[in-house]
């Protein structure tokens, strides 16, 4: 929790002059912001109650006198950035320094998708792995400079880490305060279905939220059953943000070949215009890597 709150407190420091806070429990707190700050219903609260710091007024009193901002409201303000960009509660903890590589070492088995071929050199999925997460470091330096920076494409087999590293930018980004949204397709789909039978939001107001978002996060543009309605509302935000020059992630399970077999080749066409593309393979699904550690412990 205190290196939490360090960061936060660097984020905001050209604001606010530095001030001596009581550390937050870090049992009570869960250890990370999310479960800090995510739930918190305003600021001056932390974990529902009320902040010891400024007892909830949002500020507190420095040693020289001067009021400065709590710590709260800027864990409050971390929060409301995370809701925007829409990350799940697992996806909040994904770290780019967190990035597990022993998952991409090959002890002996094959991928599903080497069956028949041979078992793939041992370092092939190591090294394509780490070029996967260079690419996600380089994205969040350039777009901190550069906000029409290239965006980027991952594909591989399901469990290969493309929506973790997607996560992990977005998570960078956010601490950044940076704008973002990140959104699974087919349930940005299921929403614009769903505003057929609403008033209080059109599907043009997602459209438009997924078209002028500063940085959007498209996870699982995969092999669904797309109609010719979903296939012109995925190329109508790609057609906006390329010529807005707005940058886009996508993780994908197809290859490059067969996007244009499911989306067209207009969709396919701007995505490389749009991304560099990577390729994550594992030797085996990182989800039953995982399930089988959890199991034998």
């Amino acid at each position: 929790m205190e290196d939490l709150k360090k960061t936060i407190e660097q984020m905001t420091a050209r604001d606010r002059k530095p001030v001596k806070h009581k550390p937050v429990n870090k049992q009570e707190s869960g250890g990370d912001l999310e479960s800090w700050g995510r739930n918190n219903g305003a600021a001056g609260d932390v974990g529902g109650d009320v902040c010891p710091d400024c007892l909830g007024r949002g500020f507190v009193v420095g040693s020289d006198d001067v009021a400065v901002r709590c710590v709260c409201m800027d864990v409050q303000m971390m929060n409301n950035r995370i809701k925007s960009a829409r990350l799940a509660k697992e996806l909040v903890k994904c770290r780019l320094d967190a990035f597990d590589f022993s998952y991409y070492n090959d002890k002996g088995g094959k991928s599903s998708q080497d069956e028949g071929k041979g078992r793939r050199d041992e370092g092939e999925y190591l090294l394509s792995a780490r070029k996967a997460w260079q690419a996600a470091r380089d994205f969040v330096d350039g777009v901190m400079g550069d906000p029409n920076h290239i965006g980027l494409m991952y594909s591989g087999q399901a469990g290969s880490g493309k929506t973790y590293l997607a996560a992990a930018i977005a998570n960078e980004l956010v601490r950044q305060n940076k704008s973002v949204l990140f959104v699974v397709v087919p349930d940005l789909l299921d929403e614009m279905r769903a505003t057929f039978d609403r008033k209080d939001v059109s599907e043009y107001d997602l459209l438009d939220m997924a078209k002028t978002v500063p940085i959007l996060i498209l996870d699982d543009l995969g092999a669904h059953n797309y109609t010719d309605w979903t296939v012109n509302r995925i190329y109508s935000i790609l057609n906006y943000r390329v010529n807005e020059k707005l940058p886009l992630i996508v993780t994908t399970n197809l290859h490059h070949g067969d996007i244009a077999c499911h989306l067209g080749e207009r969709t396919s066409s701007r995505l490389l215009q749009m991304c560099r593309v990577f390729k994550l393979d594992v030797p085996q699904d990182i989800r039953r890597q995982q399930y089988n550690v959890r199991e034998k412990g």
